[in-house]
């Protein structure tokens, strides 16, 4: 898929100039493109360079919360609540264990352990399907969980931020925070609803309820301040989160008499490792989308949206960043790189380099995710997995729109 979106954009991208050269529109086309391309190869390597200090930290802290089994502690929280959803999983069966697994690495950001724990469950409950070339129902709420996963620190896109030059790189975080969360609520009502699940139960009542509660505390709390404190007050409650998290982290390694210190280097050497791995793929997608603006078709395409939703009567200024959302169900990477343009375009600070900031974070990339976790266990059949997820994207889409407006706008 990425590799014909990669090529996709290229072969257009050269068209376009071939267009605009020959009706005169843009003569130095070519020049213009090819200067892109040296310039987001020149930026690629910034970025990672600029990345591996921070990547080593977060690493090493991650190696410490895993080894001191914090992780396993928070994903027991989750138990009652999957058993009531995913009721042809017996309650004893080991595929809760690794569920529980995965969702709780999902939300402290451990990308590294959550794909491992995922196809791990995966496994597990394929154990229990009827039809080994088909999805089930547990499988298929486990992979709209999945896509539209909350994360509780979307470090990544905090990392991007500052990258960019962004003031307060955390000032979006409860813009993402309240966007995933809609995106995950979203996928699981409307999976439950095709699945005939009872959300009425009570356990179930008392999660959702905590939730709400949770986000709805959230938004009375911000619709209190001004809308010149929105973007300081949420950077705050980040980076507090942040500093406890840590915290945290560390005391349980200290309480279980870990070496915390060498636990942390070993994590923290890993981040080397992941910048140096992230050029190629940053070089790859970055150079295309550059080729894409230069050329002058994705400026046409983002203004011919602008110009729709002007005469609809609607405010425009979202569409700048629709190509984070468009890319976000197909390419991580791909979408990655298209914030980065957008704050490079744009600016960190801008609405659009804000809202494609909130994009990236309030979903993940969904044909990766059916990808890699269908693949492990040989589905061929996926039903409505695939509805499922989109669903929930396209309620994270538009609530990180209007969060955007109200935080930013």
């Amino acid at each position: 898929m990425l590799h014909r979106i990669w090529l996709f954009f290229i072969v257009s991208a050269f068209l376009a100039t071939c267009l605009q050269f020959f009706t005169g529109a843009q003569p130095e086309g070519f020049q213009d493109v090819m200067a892109s391309v040296n310039a987001m190869a020149g930026l690629s390597v910034e970025i990672a360079i600029g990345l591996v200090g921070v990547l080593a930290f977060w690493l090493g802290i991650f190696q410490i919360a895993e080894q001191s089994g914090l992780i396993n502690h928070v994903s027991r929280v989750l138990s009652p609540l999957l058993c009531r959803l995913m009721p042809d999983i017996p309650l004893e069966h080991p595929a809760l264990g690794s569920i529980t697994m995965n969702l709780s690495a999902n939300m402290l950001g451990l990308d590294n352990a959550a794909t491992p724990f995922g196809i791990k469950a995966m496994q597990d409950m394929q154990l229990l399907a009827p039809k080994k070339d088909t999805l089930t129902n547990s499988q298929i709420l486990f992979l709209v969980l999945n896509t539209s996963s909350v994360t509780l620190f979307p470090i990544a896109v905090f990392l991007y931020r500052g990258e960019q030059g962004a003031a307060q790189p955390t000032d979006v975080f409860i813009p993402i925070l309240l966007a995933t969360s809609a995106s995950t609520l979203a996928g699981l009502f409307v999976t439950c609803l095709v699945q005939r699940v009872n959300l009425f139960n009570r356990v179930v009542l008392l999660y959702l309820v905590g939730v709400f509660g949770f986000i709805g505390a959230l938004v009375l709390y911000f619709a209190q301040l001004a809308a010149s404190q929105l973007a300081s007050q949420s950077a705050l409650i980040a980076n507090f989160l942040l500093f406890l998290f840590v915290v945290v982290v560390l005391l349980a390694g200290w309480r279980k008499q870990l070496n915390t210190y060498e636990l942390f280097v070993e994590g923290a050497k890993k981040g080397f490792d992941v910048a140096v791995t992230l050029i190629p793929y940053l070089i790859a997608m970055l150079i295309a989308i550059g080729m894409l603006r230069a050329s002058g078709l994705l400026t046409l395409v983002v203004e011919s949206i602008g110009y729709l939703v002007a005469w609809l009567g609607m405010d425009p200024r979202f569409v700048d960043g629709l190509p984070t959302a468009l890319m976000k169900p197909l390419s991580g990477s791909g979408a990655r790189a298209m914030m980065i343009e957008t704050m490079q375009h744009q600016g960190a600070d801008s609405f659009a380099g804000r809202l494609a900031s909130v994009l990236q974070g309030s979903t993940e990339t969904t044909f990766y995710v059916l990808a890699v976790y269908l693949g492990a266990v040989g589905i061929k059949h996926a039903r409505y997995a695939v509805a499922c997820c989109l669903a929930a994207d396209l309620a994270g889409i538009v609530t990180a729109i209007a969060v955007s407006y109200w935080f930013f706008g």
